[in-house]
């Protein structure tokens, strides 16, 4: 048993050794496929520039003899190119290395296929600091931008892409804008990071919102001296043509006499002549199709298509073109309408006049044209269709109640209060529809349909007239009895 013991336990040992070696295997796999990916971009790229760590291959033919050599650059840039020089490739691309180096095999061995090729691009570290969440040291390549090193996780409100500095080994300090770089492609502002960069995200100083009608609205940090106008013109890219600079708006939140910011109201003389802003500062340019004029419609319209129920009235508010007439408005907003909107009964409210108005001609005929136009701030009233179903007879509240869809005779019985179980002790009704058809129980109940619950019960009739048959039969007995006495 002992020995059976050990003997699993070690095969537990080897399948556990296995299952680590095809796990390494697998990662060993993955990263050589990432290393492969990034020999492949950086040979295929001119701007690849050879940095402290590369690996390449070279091999040619001495004579008769294939080499293959191993290049490894270190921090020094000085290569030894297989015994026949050493050259200096600091700075230098993929590109000119390749060249100088073939150059200088093919000068001691004409003829002998010399071929350079980067095997394994370099990796390396730079430092992320200033207005960041966290500084931290980033693991790149000789490929990868400046950008792409800025994660918008890292950066906090306050982070400036304007100015951006990258200090090199060499400690030459060169400062970067970003925007430019993202918004016109400008690549010189956005450089190749190199090893040992230590990049400094400065603070931002003035930052301001614009929004409405411009043709890129966003969040826009402006460079000193730059006003409303910088900000309209070149950041937000110019108005739109439905823009109405005649009423533009300013909220200041910095310095602002109440917690909510001040409103400053400014015109297009405000863009021309540089308005200064301020940090937070937000700008709205209105429409102006905001000062088209608006209706409304109240009551059983809805604002999609989808569903005929509606359980409440709703209000919209319409913008409608000067001159329009209510056949158009109508027909063009035909969605409004559903099964329990009463059209034939609309009703128009203007001012203090309640204006009847059939909405039935302007829905189904397109020729159709109303004698009213539509004018500014007019109320269109559409009340809701209400039907009805009738319960009457045997129930303790008879009467008229609304019609729900899909509901069976004895909800409306309910409704009523229920059946008078000494007059109707046997759930009997007699249900008639709008158009005198008799329905069964298990009939759809429709709208404006007669529900009459039977007055059925025996014991009914007999306590009805109960009182008068024993006042009578007391009458008899008592007369007989006094008749039996004289005749004795």
């Amino acid at each position: 048993m002992k020995h059976r013991l050990i003997a699993l336990c070690f095969l537990l040992i080897i399948i556990l050794l296995r299952v680590f070696a095809q796990e390494l295997n697998a990662s060993e796999v993955k990263e050589s496929d990432a290393l492969s990916r990034f020999a492949q971009v950086a040979l295929s790229s001119s701007d690849y520039r050879v940095t402290a760590g590369d690996i390449y291959t070279l091999q040619y033919a001495a004579g008769t003899v294939p080499v293959v050599y191993k290049i490894v650059v270190d921090s020094s840039y000085r290569i030894n190119v297989s015994n026949l020089g050493i050259i200096n490739v600091a700075g230098k691309s993929y590109q000119q290395l390749k060249t100088d180096v073939e150059g200088i095999v093919t000068n001691n061995y004409p003829l002998s296929g010399v071929q350079l090729v980067l095997t394994e691009p370099a990796s390396f570290r730079v430092r992320v600091t200033g207005e960041v969440q966290n500084s931290q040291e980033i693991v790149t390549w000789a490929l990868a931008r400046l950008s792409g090193l800025l994660n918008i996780d890292n950066r906090t409100p306050y982070s400036s892409l304007r100015d951006v500095s990258v200090r090199s080994q060499n400690g030459q300090i060169r400062t970067y804008d970003l925007f430019k770089a993202q918004r016109f492609g400008d690549m010189t502002q956005d450089p190749y990071v190199r090893p040992g960069d230590v990049i400094t995200v400065s603070h931002a100083t003035r930052v301001v919102t614009v929004a409405g009608e411009v043709e890129r609205p966003g969040i826009y940090q402006l460079l000193p001296g730059e006003s409303l106008r910088e900000l309209i013109g070149y950041y937000a890219n110019g108005l739109s043509p439905i823009a109405d600079p005649t009423r533009i708006e300013l909220v200041r939140q910095v310095e602002s006499a109440v917690d909510s910011g001040d409103k400053i109201y400014l015109t297009r003389d405000a863009i021309d002549s540089g308005y200064p802003l301020q940090h937070l500062d937000a700008i709205r340019i209105p429409s102006i199709i905001e000062l088209i004029p608006v209706m409304f419609v109240e009551g059983a319209v809805r604002l999609t298509e989808e569903g005929d129920e509606l359980s409440t009235a709703t209000r919209l508010t319409v913008r409608f073109t000067v001159g329009e007439n209510y056949a158009s408005l109508v027909q063009r907003n035909q969605a409004w309408f559903s099964a329990i909107s009463d059209t034939k009964n609309a009703y128009l409210i203007r001012g203090v006049a309640r204006i009847p108005l059939n909405l039935n001609p302007m829905l189904y005929d397109s020729s159709y044209r109303s004698q009213y136009f539509v004018e500014h701030n007019d109320t269109l009233i559409i009340p809701f269709r209400q039907y009805f179903v009738t319960v009457s007879g045997a129930v303790h509240s008879p009467g008229r109640f609304p019609y729900i869809p899909d509901r069976s005779w004895d909800y409306y019985i309910g409704l009523a209060g229920g059946f008078l179980p000494e007059r109707n002790s046997h759930k009997i009704v007699d249900i008639i529809d709008f158009a005198g058809n008799k329905l069964t129980k298990k009939d759809i109940i429709t709208p404006e349909t007669n529900i009459t619950a039977r007055a059925n019960s025996g014991l009914y009739y007999f306590n009805q007239y109960a009182p008068v048959i024993t006042t009578v039969l007391s009458v008899v007995s008592t007369f007989i009895t006094i008749t039996l006495l004289i005749s004795q």
